[in-house]
């Protein structure tokens, strides 16, 4: 009996929560960086939520510019539904496979990946936190980064932009600051941003910050990912 009572106010706890969200969310995958720190792949991967058709998307930065190369866009969704037990992953091997020559064209090394700061524990239902505090422990400095988002419309004219105020406070006490984004850029459909992760660069010490959105879809929301990158 007594088992049975505490399943039951799980289930009441963990109900609204599931159908409050019943959208699409995407998985984020940290792929390298170049040897010189230059060049950073990432990639989003999931199970669209009304086709059940996994999907994967690609994407290559030149962290000095924050900006994709030229040919740094990729997107596959598989024509065939996802079967029992897959999560999307199938569909991101695809596009790597497919697409091998771009990593070794940039020089990406899978296993240079970016080391960790920040990674949020909030659940995409939660509010998105706007100010978020890390720390660098191997280089004693101290970050302080605040998220100013714009939104306007709603539904179908739903759009809004972002931009991130970062600061740096180094092992001396010295203060440095940077203005991170694009806010001139309106994207259609997104509803909210939230700082999903920070990671430092292997070299060249520069800094990833993975941007979780809220992307309005029919009635519901789904979860996908950008970033962001600067210099330090």
């Amino acid at each position: 009996m007594y088992v049975k009572k505490i399943l039951a106010v799980l289930i009441m706890v963990f109900c609204p929560v599931a159908m409050m969200w019943a959208g699409d969310t995407a998985v984020f995958a940290d792929l390298g960086f170049s040897p010189d720190g230059k060049i950073y792949m990432f990639a989003q991967y999931g199970v669209q939520s009304d086709t059940l058709r996994q999907w994967a998307e690609l994407y290559i930065v030149d962290v000095a510019n924050n900006s994709f190369v030229s040919d740094g866009r990729l997107s596959y969704v598989h024509p065939q539904p996802v079967k029992s037990g897959q999560d999307g992953s199938g569909a991101l091997y695809h596009l790597l496979t497919k697409n091998v020559r771009l990593a070794d064209q940039y020089k990406v090394d899978f296993l240079s990946q970016g080391r960790p700061l920040y990674i949020s524990i909030d659940e995409p239902a939660a509010p998105p936190s706007v100010n978020i505090e890390f720390r660098d422990f191997d280089a004693g400095a101290a970050y302080k980064a605040s998220i100013i988002s714009s939104v306007e419309g709603s539904s179908a004219l739903l759009r809004s932009s972002f931009y991130i105020n970062l600061e740096r406070t180094a092992r001396n006490g010295t203060v440095k600051t940077y203005r991170v984004g694009t806010p001139q850029v309106k994207r259609p459909g997104i509803a909210s941003y939230r700082i999903q992760k920070a990671v430092i660069a292997p070299q060249e010490g520069s800094m990833i910050l993975v941007i979780e959105m809220k992307k309005h879809s029919g009635s519901t929301f789904d979860i996908r990912y950008m970033i962001e990158a600067v210099k330090l």
